[in-house]
């Protein structure tokens, strides 16, 4: 809309009835304080004002338009018969006007003019508009930006308290492991004494008195049986818990733990008549008496669970891999080992393959298959307390793989305040 500002109702008339004609919304007022007036009520894009005017003349009514926030943006256009002079057109650009046109003017150059005044009105509102948009998203992103700043303060202190807490328990948790550690290495003397005298007496019973008696030959051999699988477990447990202890590790050749722990194995290789193929092994930083027991469970493990009948063939190998994955590609070069022990044996459904790792689960019954149900948690211990990973791929009656990924350095090595004699 715009608003023309004339004492003189016949200027009012001709002009209005110009932009009228043109489309323009118009509105009149016949003096500066009625000018005034509706301006702080209604919006304009532009001001068409006379300067000589009874009471306040237009630059004036100028000057306090200009001076008010709200108005001061308006473009205001001076539009005068009399004062033609170059003082009054210089104080009309002072007081605020964007443009000063003397009369008689030419109706297609105000036209114009209008025109361009209105479009940059229209252009400087959306700017403010766009402004103000801005401006409450700043201050919108701000208070996000604190309250996401107050949340974090909020959650590094809860993480801090809960550091401590967990740093604590983990103590407390080492503590336990190492005092149980220390009860079953002086207990199992304890355990295993009771044991070796059922199993000795048993054995003396069963050939010096009761060689004519074959039922109780026959049942002192499954008292003798039992005691021997319960020394087994015992031994097993105690393994077990010695692996909560702290570990050192050492730079060790794994081609001489796997050797030293077949040599172990001959007896058993032999009763079965298992072909062993061994590539040849990296070094790494391990503890030998530990990963030697990984070793001895797993071939241990594929010797007993062999197909009846058929000399079992177990094939080991190994090489180096860059990601900590079970899966990633062989390199020859890399930041872990994988060890891989393979045999042609039974097998087992894969839908199990979490529960193999769990002490005391057993896939096969105490009459089908030997075992405590531990050997395979105590591998799955050793290798979490080497950094490593481990799984295992297996079909029925086809056979299983394990795989064993180990660091070839140990990313922290535990080093007390005094070193072990």
């Amino acid at each position: 809309m715009i608003l023309i500002v004339d004492d003189k109702q016949e200027n009012l008339f001709s002009l209005r009835t110009l932009l009228q004609v043109n489309a323009y919304e118009v509105d009149t007022a016949a003096s500066g304080e009625e000018a005034l007036f509706k301006i702080l009520k209604k919006e304009y894009n532009l001001i068409i004002l006379d300067v000589q005017m009874p009471g306040m003349d237009g630059y004036e009514l100028a000057e306090t338009i200009t001076g008010y926030s709200k108005t001061r943006d308006i473009p205001i256009l001076f539009l005068s018969a009399v004062n033609v002079d170059k003082r009054f057109i210089t104080r009309g650009y002072e007081s605020g006007g964007v443009d000063y046109i003397t009369k008689p003017f030419d109706p297609d150059l105000l036209l114009l003019k209008v025109k361009t005044f209105c479009r940059l009105s229209d252009q400087t509102r959306q700017l403010q508009k766009a402004q103000r948009a801005l401006k409450d998203e700043v201050d919108r992103r701000k208070k996000a930006q604190l309250a996401v700043e107050d949340l974090n303060a909020l959650l590094e202190e809860r993480v801090k308290d809960r550091t401590q807490e967990l740093l604590k328990a983990n103590l407390d948790l080492e503590v336990r492991n190492t005092e149980l550690a220390q009860f079953a290495s002086l207990a199992s003397p304890d355990l295993q004494e009771p044991l070796r005298k059922i199993i000795t007496f048993g054995t003396i019973l069963e050939s010096r008195h009761l060689t004519q008696h074959k039922d109780s030959v026959e049942l002192l051999r499954k008292i003798n049986a039992s005691a021997e699988r319960m020394r087994n477990l015992i031994n097993d447990l105690l393994n077990y818990s010695k692996l909560s202890a702290h570990s050192y590790f050492e730079m060790v050749d794994l081609n001489e733990l796997l050797q030293s722990t077949l040599l172990n194995l001959e007896i058993a290789i032999a009763e079965k008549n298992a072909l062993i193929e061994a590539g040849v092994l990296p070094s790494i930083e391990a503890v030998p008496g530990q990963i030697r027991q990984v070793f001895q469970n797993l071939i241990s493990n594929a010797l007993k669970f062999s197909k009846k009948d058929i000399p079992p063939v177990i094939t080991i190998s190994g090489g180096f891999v860059q990601e900590k994955s079970c899966t990633a590609p062989l390199k020859a070069t890399g930041n872990y080992v994988r060890i891989s022990i393979e045999d042609r044996g039974i097998g087992f459904d894969e839908m199990y393959l979490s529960k193999i790792f769990a002490i005391f689960q057993r896939l096969h019954t105490q009459h089908e298959y030997e075992g405590t149900g531990i050997g395979l948690a105590i591998v799955k211990k050793i290798v979490e307390k080497h950094n490593g990973l481990i799984s295992a791929k297996s079909k029925m009656d086809e056979g299983s793989t394990f795989h064993i990924l180990l660091p070839v350095q140990q990313p922290k090595i535990f080093v007390p305040a005094e070193k072990p004699a």
